[in-house]
């Protein structure tokens, strides 16, 4: 099975076709960025982008992503996401940084669909992601401070 993966062909064998792409990126392709958090779809620290939509790795079979184009935290670039992570860094979002990849990816997919979005839009979008350590305040902040930045 070929996958694309932040841009370079793979291939994997395909027995993993029906295995959660999470534990392909992980176990058998080493990038180890894309979390794993609840296993159920729940929490979103596995978000990766397949063909630039946000996807639970977890909850996505490998097969089902191959000819697509997969993005993980490790891949993902460009304006947006260089945005996104400068504000990470100067709203100081981090705390034990777990579901951060996660965040990143949902956060980066958000202002590349709507460049200026609203507290609303912030909220619904994010509300997927869970965060232990309840940052949420600072991932808002990040993320307007990020559409005013990368503008």
């Amino acid at each position: 099975m070929r996958l694309t993966v932040n841009g370079g062909d793979v291939e994997v064998d395909d027995r993993y076709a029906s295995t959660p792409l999470l534990w392909v990126l992980r176990d058998v392709l080493g990038l180890h960025g894309t979390k794993f958090g609840c296993g159920a779809g729940f929490c979103a620290a596995c978000t990766v982008l397949v063909d630039g939509q946000n996807q639970k790795s977890c909850q996505t079979p490998a097969g089902r992503a191959a000819g697509r184009q997969i993005t993980t935290v490790e891949g993902v670039s460009g304006p947006v996401c260089d945005a996104v992570r400068d504000a990470w860094y100067h709203d100081n979002v981090v705390q034990c940084g777990y579901c951060q990849p996660g965040q990143i990816m949902q956060a980066a997919a958000l202002l590349e669909q709507t460049p200026h979005p609203s507290d609303q839009q912030i909220t619904d979008a994010m509300s997927g992601n869970l965060c232990r350590c309840g940052t949420y305040g600072r991932i808002r902040a990040a993320i307007k401070w990020a559409a005013e930045y990368k503008a």
